[in-house]
């Protein structure tokens, strides 16, 4: 298999896109298409502060690197869940996140620039790695509250997900960014939307978006600037360009329906390539056209009376009902 660009060993063929890259090809290849995504939906301009959600693994950590070769001032925010047994999950990526970022630091490359006119020259910036530890915070670990509270019935992964919505928006929102981004891919988004048009849990559809806009006060916008890219795409980014991941999933994701759905979305995939991406630009456009405008309200949002942060719930929020920081927070 040769580079459809220099005729060289290819790392990757996207049968989808019925073309085959080398290493350096296809590193530049990614670095367009992110840049494109960005200007297509409107995520941000180089004059605003990103903060990237980053967990040690390979989309995140790929996306932070996309962005700061891009030249976008990308900063990133590790939240420490706790989840250590049977292996230390938790700590090993945050190892890997700040590993990343010393490397990052010491990298003699250039700042790539993009062909946006919006593009300002900022080479001094330096990304900083926001570290919240849940357990330091508020006083349990993830699967500590799980076990403790009914949210999940003592699996985590509902704990996990409303905790880390929570302190993402708080933590974006008080630090003055103006964009928070997130490393979900195609797989991602479309096992979701599976998951979503099964039920057709229309609310959920009518969110789900490459951008979700600040609606109101305390809101932070939040994109998804790979959520055109396949997971094996980011994956081979990640090994191009040297970034060193967390490989293992979190040990509580093991069995759960998105995997699942993952599973059977790449059965179609194998069998007729690009269906995934059609399908999910196929519900873009869908949306763009309005099919879900009716059910993404948020006349319903009032402040939580104890943090202040936007809620549909009556009185505290969920997440404060979970955690009863009443004493903590503020």
């Amino acid at each position: 298999m040769r580079c459809k660009k220099c005729n060289s060993d290819a790392v990757i063929n996207m049968r989808h896109h019925r073309l085959a890259l080398c290493g350096e090809h296809y590193g530049e290849w990614v670095l367009e298409q992110t840049d494109r995504a960005i200007e297509k939906y409107k995520m941000f301009t180089h004059d605003e502060r990103i903060l990237v959600a980053v967990s040690g693994g390979k989309d995140s950590l790929s996306l932070w690197d996309v962005l700061l070769r891009l030249g976008y001032q990308a900063d990133g925010l590790y939240i420490g869940l706790g989840i250590n047994e049977p292996e230390p999950y938790s700590d090993v990526s945050l190892e890997k996140t700040r590993k990343f970022l010393e490397a990052r630091s010491q990298e003699p490359e250039a700042r790539i620039e993009p062909e946006s006119a919006n593009a300002i020259p900022d080479s001094q910036f330096v990304p900083t790695l926001h570290v919240i530890d849940i357990e330091q915070t508020y006083g349990k670990t993830i699967p500590q509250i799980a076990r403790e509270t009914m949210r999940g019935k003592g699996r985590p992964c509902a704990a996990c997900g409303l905790t880390k919505r929570y302190v993402m928006n708080r933590l974006a929102h008080d630090k003055g960014y103006a964009v928070l981004a997130t490393g979900h891919n195609l797989d991602d988004e479309v096992a979701v939307l599976f998951q979503n048009t099964m039920r057709w849990q229309t609310t959920y559809l009518a969110r789900q978006a490459p951008v979700l806009p600040a609606s109101r006060e305390g809101l932070t916008r939040k994109v998804k600037p790979f959520c055109r890219f396949y997971e094996r795409e980011t994956a081979t980014y990640a090994l191009v360009r040297g970034i060193d991941y967390i490989y293992d999933e979190c040990p509580h994701a093991v069995g759960n329906l998105t995997n699942f759905y993952k599973t059977l979305l790449n059965q179609l995939e194998n069998e007729s390539p690009g269906s995934k991406l059609a399908y999910y630009l196929e519900f873009l456009r869908a949306r763009g056209e309005g099919l879900f405008d009716k059910f993404n309200s948020t006349e319903a949002l009032h402040e939580c009376e104890v943090c202040g942060q936007p809620t549909t719930a009556p009185g505290r929020c969920a997440f404060c009902r979970m955690w009863d920081v009443a004493a903590v927070v503020g």
